[in-house]
């Protein structure tokens, strides 16, 4: 470790979607308006919400909204171990954005002295490269089945020597039982290193609180930082949750639906429809009706095969064919890509047993998964009326080949991607952030049958909803009490003219 460790501060939490994530956000965007060269951190991820980051590795997709707060480019060192899920035991391991080896969780158990190793060589990194570093912890510390060789926790921040603050969601229910609870099964030195607790997605009278508060303060000897409120319509990428609500918007003129499949990856790529003032965007889930739509995106997918199996049985196969009967329009993007094809080819095992299947047969190409990932950051155009320009990032193991290929959905730095089907209602690429560019976003809409009335800019959204996180978050966190572990910068006031001077980086 350095000599002078650099001040630091771990977000931990009471539950799963307590918080972390947009509290380590919004403190990484309160230090970069003040100047603090900070850097996010999570030791270990399990997320099927990737990034691709500038040195070329994958990350999860909150460290990459965290980063962007931060306003410093992505690394992966900013999560060095992810985790993503191909079934309910067994998960693809990422060490240092690169994927090694596929474990089910008895052998990744095992495996984490070594995964530590690398958290540890990426803390090193960072400490040398940043003025301080904010943390988020994974799931919760309480976890007793997991508390044996804990890299993401509690196990972290006593190797690192890092103060923790604890987040509990008061939406969920028993917020103080939570908190107690949690507090109650760590261990004294893991307590001791606990220097509050924060109060996420409070709404209602604070004034009914207060008695609890109190309570709260009393009984365990630690403050309350904060009482967050409940910000409804956040722009922000999610770790991994699906979003809670659906938003209804009355200017809204195109009907868009997602199948929520037992996979679903990189969702946060539909954010920019579920956004839009003009789009009816729903996801459907499980044993639910295709409701009537003009578009249907088919999105990413950690195991295509299993999850394609899983629309068949939900009926979605018969609904998508007799949507594009009523000349409805279909988009596939990386797994949904490899769905819309004649077939599908896992030779090594990948994603499951090795075998092949049939695909949708709606574009005419096969896909065969192999062991090497693509990871690119890309940029180029759509191949629809106008050339939008289009950026984003690429991350999948198939290789897909077909005479459906000749008729391209873009050209990205100059080379073609994904496919267009002959009659323009069926498109398939395999690149993520397809909806992130203005201009491609309202080429695609106007490609589903609606020409927007007014521009959307996704990106300009997030970084606003970014700033109103942060706004919240200094308004009701008591920063003068983390002074002991924060720069001293970071107490500096600042005035609402000052709030947004400083350009977030990406």
């Amino acid at each position: 470790m350095n000599e002078r460790p650099t001040p630091s501060l771990m977000v931990q939490g009471c539950t799963s979607d307590s918080g972390k994530t947009t509290l380590v956000a919004a403190l990484c965007r309160i230090l970069h308006r003040r100047g603090v060269r900070v850097a996010p951190f999570k030791p270990q991820n399990m997320a099927l919400n990737s990034a691709v980051t500038v040195d070329g590795g994958e990350i999860g997709r909150a460290q990459a909204l965290q980063a962007l707060a931060a306003g410093v480019p992505t690394h992966s060192d900013f999560n060095p171990v992810l985790l993503k899920p191909a079934t309910d035991k067994r998960a693809q391991v990422i060490i240092h954005g690169k994927a090694l080896t596929d474990l089910d969780a008895r052998d990744y158990h095992a495996y984490k002295p070594r995964a530590m190793q690398a958290v540890l060589e990426s803390w090193q990194r960072l400490g040398a490269q940043y003025e301080c570093l904010i943390v988020e912890g994974a799931g919760s510390p309480a976890e007793i089945n997991l508390r044996d060789r804990d890299i993401a926790n509690m196990g972290f921040a006593e190797a690192v020597d890092c103060p923790v603050i604890l987040i509990a969601d008061i939406d969920r229910g028993g917020v103080f039982a939570h908190l107690c609870g949690t507090l109650d099964l760590l261990s004294p030195s893991e307590q001791a290193r606990i220097k509050g607790f924060v109060i996420n997605r409070f709404r209602g009278d604070i004034g009914l609180l207060e008695g609890g508060l109190r309570w709260l303060e009393e009984r365990t000897g630690k403050p309350v930082l904060g009482v967050l409120p409940y910000l409804h319509g956040l722009y922000l990428d999610a770790e991994d949750a699906l979003p809670r609500e659906h938003l209804p918007k009355k200017a809204a003129a195109l009907r868009v639906v997602t199948p929520v499949y037992p996979r679903i990856s990189n969702h946060n790529d539909l954010d920019p429809l579920r956004f839009h003032p003009e789009v009816d965007f729903r996801f459907v889930g499980p044993n639910e009706p295709l409701p009537p739509c003009d578009l249907i995106v088919l999105p990413g997918s950690k195991a295509v095969q299993a999850d394609l199996e899983w629309l068949r049985a939900q009926g979605w196969e018969e609904a998508i064919r007799r949507h594009l009967r009523y000349a409805g329009k279909l988009i596939g993007i990386c797994g949904g890509l490899q769905m819309l094809g004649r077939s599908l080819h896992d030779p090594l095992g990948i994603e499951g047993p090795p075998g092949s299947m049939p695909g949708l047969g709606l574009l005419d190409y096969e896909t065969r998964l192999a062991a090497q990932k693509t990871l690119q950051n890309v940029s180029g155009e759509l191949q629809l009326p106008g050339s939008a320009r289009v950026s984003g990032y690429r991350i999948h193991m198939g290789v897909t080949q077909g005479p459906a290929l000749a008729t391209p959905a873009l050209r990205l730095a100059g080379q073609p991607d994904g496919a267009l089907s002959d009659d323009g209602q069926v498109l398939a690429t395999y690149c993520h952030g397809l909806f992130d560019s203005p201009p491609a976003l309202a080429a695609l809409l106007a490609w589903a049958g609606h020409h927007p009335t007014k521009e959307f800019d996704p990106r300009q959204r997030r970084e606003a909803d970014i700033d109103r996180l942060a706004d919240a978050v200094e308004q009701h966190l008591d920063l003068r009490q983390l002074a002991a572990w924060l720069p001293e910068r970071a107490l500096t006031p600042l005035s609402p003219m000052r709030h947004r001077a400083v350009p977030a980086g990406t």
